[in-house]
């Protein structure tokens, strides 16, 4: 069993019989369908169903070429995001096990290279099969999936506080933009603030939890490139439920530094009750599709 299909409302298919017909139901009653040729000539296909509004399973495989039989190589399940999260340049690479891709940007808000697993695999397989694949001027639409959360209570800030942080995100935005171009200036400048901001934590961490001093956060989590730690507040948040299981889900949009995408999320793996304002903590697993200039 996929290990975040308990995301989605799963989590009591468990046992590989259940999950072979979960995935032959998707199949037949597939909401969305998507073949194309890959390079070595083969028919891929791809069936989506939904179960949510707008998460549920993606099964991808290849069609025999004798009996054009349709035979599954693997499923994920997914949840569409409904706004853009980045405008940066998109690097798409293939894995080296299965057909089936991942995409990197550098965002500045982030400050690191974020990792994520391609949803729409098919347009992008057509776009470069056909010789018309063209990534500048993209944009990505990120979701994330989540089996273990928290909810927190935000850090109490005035208007003041609150203009000061957007000003200095802008500022540190154009900072590090600058200093990814070679200005020695601003890599300088950027390296002063790291060090004093490393000096003012470490004097208030003796006397303050690390949580009412660190507002938001979005790192690596474990060994998998696409796999994070976050903190976020709250923008939106409703509730779902599953249509085959009828397991409730949260479904959240988190803003953590500066990145807005949604999450989703059991119930029953969400400790707290969520409230916009209030911040999710947890770990997720990063989808993203990516928006090309043209429909292929």
């Amino acid at each position: 069993m996929h290990k975040f299909m308990r995301a989605i409302g799963f989590s009591e298919y468990t046992d590989r019989k259940k999950i072979k017909e979960l995935i032959r139901m998707s199949v037949t009653g597939a909401d969305e369908r998507a073949y194309t040729l890959n390079e070595e000539g083969v028919m891929l296909g791809e069936f989506c169903k939904n179960y949510a509004d707008g998460m549920g399973i993606a099964v991808c495989g290849a069609f025999d070429e004798e009996d054009d039989k349709f035979t599954y190589e693997y499923y994920y399940p997914y949840l569409r995001g409904t706004r853009v999260t980045s405008y940066e340049e998109v690097t798409i690479e293939r894995l080296a096990a299965r057909e089936a891709y991942e995409g990197a940007c550098d965002d500045i808000n982030v400050g690191i290279t974020l990792i994520f697993y391609l949803q729409n695999m098919i347009p992008y397989i057509k776009a470069r099969y056909c010789g018309q694949l063209s990534l500048s001027g993209s944009s990505v639409t990120m979701s994330a999936l989540s089996t273990e959360g928290n909810i927190m209570m935000p850090i109490r800030k005035d208007e003041m506080q609150r203009k000061k942080e957007r000003r200095d995100s802008i500022n540190r935005s154009k900072l590090i933009d600058a200093a990814r171009k070679g200005d020695e200036d601003a890599i300088e400048t950027l390296t002063l603030e790291d060090m004093d901001m490393y000096t003012s934590i470490s004097k208030k961490i003796l006397k303050e939890d690390v949580f009412s001093i660190v507002d938001t956060y979005f790192m690596p989590y474990g060994v998998e490139c696409d796999h994070y730690n976050v903190l976020g507040e709250i923008i939106a948040c409703r509730k779902v439920k599953n249509s085959l299981t009828e397991e409730e889900i949260y479904l959240l949009t988190i803003c953590s530094n500066e990145l807005t995408f949604d999450v989703a999320i059991n119930i029953i793996d969400l400790f707290g009750e969520p409230q916009v304002g209030r911040r999710f903590k947890g770990t997720i697993w990063l989808q993203g599709r990516v928006n090309f200039p043209e429909t292929y």
